[in-house]
């Protein structure tokens, strides 16, 4: 889900002069609560990393990011988008069944957004 503040930085970068910077993260936690437009931070943060991939074609854009193992370990039921290494305004967020992710297991996320017209 596109949260509020999603929705605001997707505006800002339509700015001559955008004022915030670009997405350059993903986060994963182990967070269950559904997902809510109002979110501004995963519920239960395990770990972050910069984006490996940045992509778009027409109107779909792709996020991919690399967790290595050893982090973000445990039980991983959420991502987002984020455009800091820290704190930083949240893209969105989404849930999904876990993902048991080990110590010594790496894991790849790929998250596509498309926009569309409602």
């Amino acid at each position: 889900m596109i949260t509020d503040s999603g929705l605001d930085h997707l505006a800002d970068q339509m700015l001559d002069t955008p004022v915030q910077n670009t997405m350059t993260h993903m986060a994963i936690g182990s967070g269950a609560t559904l997902e809510d437009a109002a979110d501004t931070t995963l519920v239960a943060e395990e770990a972050r990393v910069a984006l490996t991939i940045k992509s778009r074609a027409n109107n779909v854009v792709t996020y991919v990011a690399d967790f290595p193992a050893g982090t973000g370990d445990g039980a991983i039921t959420e991502a987002a988008i984020l455009n800091a290494g820290s704190n930083g305004d949240m893209l969105n967020r989404i849930v999904f069944p876990v993902k048991n992710k080990g110590a010594t297991d790496s894991l790849q996320i790929t998250q596509t957004l498309t926009l569309q017209r409602v």
